[in-house]
């Protein structure tokens, strides 16, 4: 790779990863668009923070998916109580869960500034991360395979000023390349 590609696509491809992701496992979320809820879930479920770049394509769509639907950082079934909150049964085990496997939905929000780098300066650049052109339809790609899957998907607005609101169950929360 040519060190401008490089420069300009960041860590990502340094590294051989492209699609980034910031998975949370929430007790309730909602997104709010111009005083509109666009997404919204009470009770245990998966907030998803996703970031394409320039390199993104088919074979990162379908991975992400999988990988956010079959991740295990839940408790095993039955370990949630009435209003929905874990009662860390299997705390000392670790998770044994995955959302699909318990019929969790998902909150996904598309966030570009996950490819923000602010190594050079106090101002981010926003070179490594996709345009809109190219974003939204693979974010939209994977919102559908999760749904693919047998997720519920919320969903915020793909470049709007948006107001994600959840509870942090735990907290759980993972930074995801594929």
């Amino acid at each position: 790779m040519n060190p401008e590609q490089t420069e300009r696509d960041g860590d990502a491809n340094r590294k051989g990863k492209s699609m980034r992701a910031v998975i949370q496992r929430v007790n309730g979320a909602k997104c709010v668009v111009n005083g509109e809820v666009t997404g919204e879930f009470t009770g245990p479920g998966l907030v998803v923070l996703l970031g394409v770049t320039h390199t993104d394509g088919d074979a990162q769509v379908e991975k992400m998916a999988r990988k956010i639907a079959n991740l295990r950082i839940f408790d095993a079934p039955g370990a949630y109580d009435a209003a929905g909150g874990s009662e860390k049964l299997s705390q000392a085990r670790g998770a044994e869960a995955s959302a699909v496997q318990l019929g969790l939905p998902v909150l996904l929000i598309s966030q570009f500034t996950l490819y923000g780098d602010a190594r050079k300066g106090n101002r981010p650049s926003w070179v490594a991360a996709a345009p809109g052109e190219v974003a939204q339809p693979l974010v939209d790609a994977v919102g559908a395979a999760l749904q693919d899957q047998g997720m519920r998907v919320e969903r915020g607005i793909f470049g709007a000023d948006m107001k994600v609101s959840f509870t942090n169950d735990g907290p759980f929360t993972i930074l995801l390349e594929v």
